[in-house]
């Protein structure tokens, strides 16, 4: 049949085989959310390709469990959940929770589409207006969006299988930014990870994933997910931001209205058009935070971290640590959860492996999105002291960057003429950013970032100076090279050079005798032949 609201429901989400894995043994497979929770710790991980629905996806996963075990257990403790990281999670929990909520996992149903809102079907502002099913996909172009990814047209959309869709409804309610809808309401909130550069624990399987960054058992007894509810009305769109109820209802926002129309074949179900409009808006809470949010020292506070263009997420690890004095770093509260489950197992010494990813839009269009893995040393989670040195010295690489880059443009400027000129300086300075200069040194510098993490992580921290003041020797080597390669063969451009490299060799200078400090002490702890 064509697209039409579902008479009959179809597509369970429980059985239908929907979410893309990774098995330990290398297979890639999907599964539905009942064999996911059996074989979790088979499974080495979710392999979604998209950044935002990645988090989404368990973001779910998070609150499915946490409902489960709190209908299960009411409460938990940190030994609770490392006994689960060792053992598994409590399956029969989970399955008996998913069994009992099953009616509220049909993707298609007349009354309780899963993370939808059937009102729309007989709405008046919306039961005759069907908007394509990229309305719901942040890497698409709809309406007034740029082209990302594809060349789809409004009028004209694509097929998309089902669970395609689910798990691109669920990565937009998480990300959609804030603005026009203009539907039950002018304009609505962001979802709860706008322009967020998300934090997510990971292990060596789906079973340690999900207990690192189980949140706490709560006495939040109305933190309950859309599919525990009742129907959401039209009362409840139109009516002002509501603060979260606690973390799974973060994690399940339903910050707009959707409403997705099936194209039923006899082989498969499909997805072309969807109804949609204003939704759950969130209001936010400065002192509750989202749980996989970090924020670091902007130039009037604290902000949230987010991927910025050629900008490295590395270069903003500092905000993932702790900071006893709230000045410079925020860091995102599911870390902390991680390294107490490692506390609780004993283990002081092991890494927390996390993802960051999500994405990032400008005038409620998508400018980029990333994920991007590190390792954070346990030291640096456990003691203020290594965290602040560890940001001591991503700062270093900072400033030295703009150190080396104000002498480097400072040389292009001679080259050309009027040097003198306010303008030609500004002509330079762009020129060497949108030039080889940046990727020079903040490559060689990204390089070298696990060697110095891993003399941090073993409480070394003289020799982890050392390591990284020879990285950023290097990499301003690197960067210098690439804007000499800038200058071309002219006089101009062998003055400059001649008359500028001083200045270079004086900023790195002291660089330079931090490095060799770290070698000599190498070389001393190295036994010489003949000694005892």
């Amino acid at each position: 049949m064509n697209a039409s609201s579902p008479t009959a429901p179809a597509f369970n989400l429980l059985d239908t085989p929907w979410l893309p894995v990774r098995m330990l043994g290398g297979q890639v497979t999907e599964l539905g959310l009942l064999k996911l929770f059996e074989q979790a710790s088979q499974i080495e991980g979710l392999i979604e390709s998209s950044p935002p629905n990645l988090v989404a996806l368990h973001r779910l996963l998070l609150a499915i469990a946490h409902r489960a075990l709190t209908r299960s257990l009411g409460t938990w403790t940190d030994r609770d959940r490392a006994r689960w990281y060792r053992e598994g999670l409590p399956t029969d929990a989970l399955v008996d929770y998913l069994h009992h909520w099953r009616e509220r996992f049909w993707l298609f149903h007349p009354e309780h589409p899963f993370m939808q809102v059937a009102a729309l079907a007989t709405a008046e502002e919306t039961r005759d207006k069907l908007k394509p099913w990229t309305q719901i996909a942040l890497d698409s172009a709809n309406g007034n969006t740029p082209v990302v990814f594809d060349h789809a047209v409004d009028t004209e959309p694509m097929e998309v299988c089902a669970s395609v869709a689910v798990r691109s409804l669920l990565g937009f309610l998480q990300f959609t930014p804030g603005g026009l809808v203009q539907v039950f309401r002018s304009a609505d909130k962001a979802g709860p990870l706008a322009d967020t550069a998300a934090v997510i624990p990971v292990g060596s399987s789906l079973t340690e994933a999900l207990a690192l960054g189980l949140h706490p058992a709560t006495d939040t007894a109305d933190d309950s997910p859309p599919w525990e509810r009742g129907l959401t009305t039209l009362a409840h769109l139109r009516a002002d931001p509501t603060l979260a109820r606690g973390i799974c209802d973060r994690y399940t926002r339903l910050s707009r209205a959707v409403l997705l129309m099936p194209h039923t074949t006899a082989q498969s179900v499909s997805v072309r058009w969807l109804r949609f409009g204003a939704g759950l808006a969130l209001a936010e809470d400065p002192s509750a935070p989202d749980p996989m949010a970090s924020f670091r020292a902007g130039s009037n506070g604290l902000v949230r971290m987010t991927f910025h263009e050629g900008r490295a997420i590395w270069r903003d690890l500092g905000a993932l640590l702790p900071d006893s004095t709230g000045i410079h770093a925020q860091p995102a509260a599911i870390v902390s959860w991680a390294s107490n489950l490692h506390d609780a197992r004993g283990e002081w010494d092991v890494a927390v492996p996390v993802l960051v990813a999500g994405l990032c839009s400008k005038k409620a269009k998508l400018v980029r999105w990333r994920s991007e893995h590190y390792a954070l040393p346990s030291s640096a989670l456990r003691s203020a002291d290594v965290a602040t040195a560890l940001r001591s010295e991503l700062k270093w690489a900072e400033e030295l960057y703009y150190t080396v880059r104000g002498v480097a443009s400072e040389m292009l400027a001679k080259a050309m003429p009027d040097s003198s000129s306010k303008d030609t300086r500004s002509r330079a300075r762009a020129m060497l950013h949108a030039g080889p200069f940046p990727p020079a040194y903040f490559s060689k510098v990204e390089y070298n970032l696990p060697a110095m993490l891993d003399s941090v992580a073993r409480n070394d921290l003289d020799m982890a100076h050392a390591l990284w003041a020879a990285a950023l020797v290097g990499a301003s080597q690197s960067a210098w090279d690439a804007a000499r390669g800038m200058l071309g063969q002219s006089a101009a451009a062998l003055r400059a050079e001649a008359t500028s490299y001083g200045k270079f060799q004086f900023a790195i200078k002291d660089f330079r005798m931090v490095a060799a400090s770290g070698q000599t002490a190498t070389m001393s702890a190295v036994p010489q032949e003949g000694s005892n």
